[in-house]
């Protein structure tokens, strides 16, 4: 557990930014209760300034993907000409009392700057001969003089850890660093237009209320989602590092289905969670790890239900970078290693769906193409199978099939599990695909336990499958192809994993 804050001096900078950072250390009251410590005396106050050594030198190189942000800020400069523009990275949530869930920047800063640092502030400051200023707002290194950096838990280097200083980031991510202290004041200072990127920081959201205008900021929001629909080169190895983890995750689970069978959902989803921590910055989403009739339900991430043998796994799940791009793959696994008769029918009428999806993705097709082309799969198997009556353009035209598919089969795929989020219809599912849009296809059919329009032996069976799928200029690229899809490479997939040379730990 953390330890106690010194009571005379509480956290400065809290979950949520809602304290104001501008506030110095010393001038704070108030004291926490229940604390064993009194009053900070003079004396220690005064020990704790001196005999510190002077931080090494850390000349930083600048990132590799530098050249890429500040395109990225290029383009957003040119869309909102003569205003300026505010992107904050925000602030950590608070889980519990004085506990905070594990801080993770905003997308959209993150995007623009490649900087993951709490509180930190971008500002495109325009210029009088047109175009922006790049500014970044940091919290510079602690003040060893005031003592914040061992009174103030939530900000003092001796409870969080060492910063970099302003110069060292301005080298690192190739932007100019100011104090994030004099954030609020740079941006209130004149009359100039401010368009803001909202929901992230308090501070800034309440400093910016009277200056903003909400439809302003959204447009602002929405040409950042759009911004992301095309990913460049270093966002597509990204997300191919992020893809290839996740596929190690998948070989750990298949190895560990002995010992989850003795436990449950939880051990699947610890054994993934920790090839996400080792090799990237966590997982992009919370897993779902449905055995058995859970995999019915579609966003099941309770994962506490048993895992056996003769039912179905369905793992959906993906290992997020360092640099924040995350995969997002759905398998099916029968925890045996061998489907069931009626499982497998279930599996391979998914599998053509997903082959179908895929099938149609290259530059010029529709995004909604990729959904009709399984979306018809799906009614055809369940026309056949007399669960619904035909013919099958009827199906489609009243949707009935979504009784049993429920969800789109796809979305967008970067830096959020479902980016580009607030993209217009126009220019998402509306739109063409184009080279360097990543999307997943997971079709599914989820036979619900409970469900008396089906035959018994169909119930309590769910199956997704799904991958991540680069466009190209020529067709395609199925990012995840390292992972079998269909159901005999799945199974001997699995029979090699789990056999004598598959024992043993993960790799």
């Amino acid at each position: 557990m953390p330890k106690e804050v010194v009571e005379d001096f509480p956290t400065s900078r809290p979950a949520d930014g809602e304290s104001d950072p501008e506030t110095p250390v010393e001038k704070k009251s108030g004291r926490r209760k229940n604390g064993l410590f009194g009053e900070v005396s003079r004396e220690l106050l005064e020990n704790m300034r001196k005999g510190w050594a002077v931080p090494p030198a850390r000349p930083p190189a600048l990132t590799a993907q530098a050249a890429h942000t500040a395109c990225r800020r290029a383009a957003l400069s040119a869309r909102f000409p003569n205003e300026r523009l505010v992107v904050p990275a925000g602030h950590r949530k608070r889980r519990s009392n004085d506990t905070n869930f594990r801080f993770r920047a905003a997308t959209e800063y993150v995007h623009l700057t490649g900087d993951q640092t709490e509180g930190g502030v971008l500002v495109l400051e325009p210029l009088p001969g047109g175009g922006h200023e790049h500014i970044l707002y940091l919290t510079p290194p602690s003040d060893r003089e005031s003592g914040e950096f061992w009174l103030d838990s939530a900000a003092g280097e001796l409870w969080t850890g060492p910063r970099m200083s302003l110069a060292e980031n301005e080298a690192r991510l190739g932007i100019t660093c100011r104090d994030r202290r004099t954030v609020r004041e740079h941006v209130l200072r004149d009359s100039v237009p401010v368009r803001a990127v909202h929901g992230y920081d308090t501070l800034i959201d309440a400093s910016l209320a009277e200056r903003t205008v909400p439809e302003y900021n959204e447009e602002l929001i929405v040409h950042l989602s759009e911004l992301r629909l095309l990913k460049d080169e270093f966002e597509v190895r990204e997300l191919q590092k992020a893809v290839n983890s996740t596929v190690r995750g998948f070989e750990d689970v298949v190895r560990a289905l002995g010992r989850a069978q003795v436990t449950s959902e939880r051990y699947v989803e610890g054994t993934f969670s920790l090839r996400a921590r080792v090799e990237g910055n966590d997982v992009g989403y919370h897993p779902i790890c449905a055995s058995g009739p859970n995999a019915c339900t579609l966003h099941w991430t309770r994962n506490d239900g048993a895992v056996r043998a003769g039912d179905l796994l369905l793992l959906d799940a993906g290992v997020e970078t360092h640099s924040l791009y995350t995969a997002d793959l759905t398998r099916t696994l029968p925890v045996a290693g061998a489907f069931g008769e009626m499982q497998r029918r279930v599996y391979d009428a998914v599998f053509d769906a997903q082959e179908a999806g895929i099938a149609v993705i290259r530059p010029g097709a529709r995004y909604r193409d990729v959904h009709d082309a399984a979306q018809r799969v799906l009614a055809q198997r369940l026309v056949a199978w007399g669960i619904l009556e035909g013919p099958v353009e009827r199906v489609l035209a009243c949707d009935l099939q979504r009784r049993w598919t429920l969800h789109g089969t796809g979305h967008m795929l970067g830096m959020d599990v479902h980016d580009c989020a607030a993209a217009r219809t126009e220019a998402y599912v509306d739109a063409t695909l184009r080279p360097g849009m990543c999307l997943t296809v997971e079709p599914g059919l989820y036979f619900q336990s409970d469900d008396l329009t089906v035959p018994k032996a169909y119930r309590g069976i769910g199956v997704r499958i799904e991958d991540d799928i680069l466009v190209t200029a020529d067709g395609h690229r199925n990012m995840s192809s390292a992972l079998p899809r269909r159901a005999d490479h799945v199974e001997a997939w699995m029979a090699e994993l789990r056999g004598p040379l598959g024992a043993g730990n993960p790799r």
